[in-house]
């Protein structure tokens, strides 16, 4: 379990795609000693098992099913991911509950500057749409947002400048894919009303 909050970035130094994909990532401050074999460890909001650590390096396993649903099929080596390790019990929840199931992606449709921040705005496909609310919660890439507007598919965030800085979303281009991961709230309700029928 995650919170959304960004410790670092990391930068993809080899891919093996014999079988499962193999990824070794170098993060940008992350202490290496603190992590251990079987740690998760979320990659872009994708959460993954750590399987090595060599080096200033550690390897994650990407499994079919991840390459499916998620971004991960399009990295390559030399790509940023967002990383944030796995929530402790003491640890400041400081955005949402995100588990790291990431649930679709979504396409950048427009970034426009907001005073010193920025609104970004994301197509959303039609059937994660219907659980994004105006004021909810919303992982991009693993950043815990907030929902400014819905407005059919599409959905806008504004990004201040320290998120801006600190994670990959200021260097996507428009129509850059994204991993997202509705609230779990969300999927709870819809579940519930397929068997009362009613909300």
């Amino acid at each position: 379990m995650f919170t959304g909050i960004i410790q670092d970035q990391g930068r993809i130094e080899a891919i093996e795609k014999s079988g499962d994909w193999i990824l070794s990532i170098r993060p940008m401050y992350f202490d290496l000693s603190i992590l251990k074999l079987g740690d998760s460890i979320a990659c872009n909001g994708v959460c993954l098992t750590v399987i090595g650590i060599e080096n200033d390096t550690f390897r994650v396993q990407v499994s079919n099913e991840t390459l499916t649903v998620t971004t991960a099929k399009s990295w390559a080596v030399g790509q940023m991911l967002n990383l944030e390790r796995s929530l402790r019990l003491g640890d400041t929840l400081d955005g949402h509950l995100v588990y790291g199931h990431v649930d679709g992606t979504a396409s950048l449709a427009e970034i426009m500057p907001d005073m010193d921040s920025h609104r970004l705005t994301f197509l959303l496909p039609e059937n994660l749409a219907k659980y994004v609310a105006f004021k909810g919660s919303i992982a991009i890439d693993g950043v815990s947002l907030t929902v400014n507007w819905v407005d059919g598919k599409k959905c806008g965030v504004n990004i201040i400048p320290h998120t801006w800085q600190v994670t990959n979303l200021g260097a996507l281009p428009k129509g850059a894919l994204v991993n997202v991961e509705i609230d779990m709230l969300a999927r709870y309700v819809e579940r519930l009303s397929q068997f009362t029928g009613k909300l």
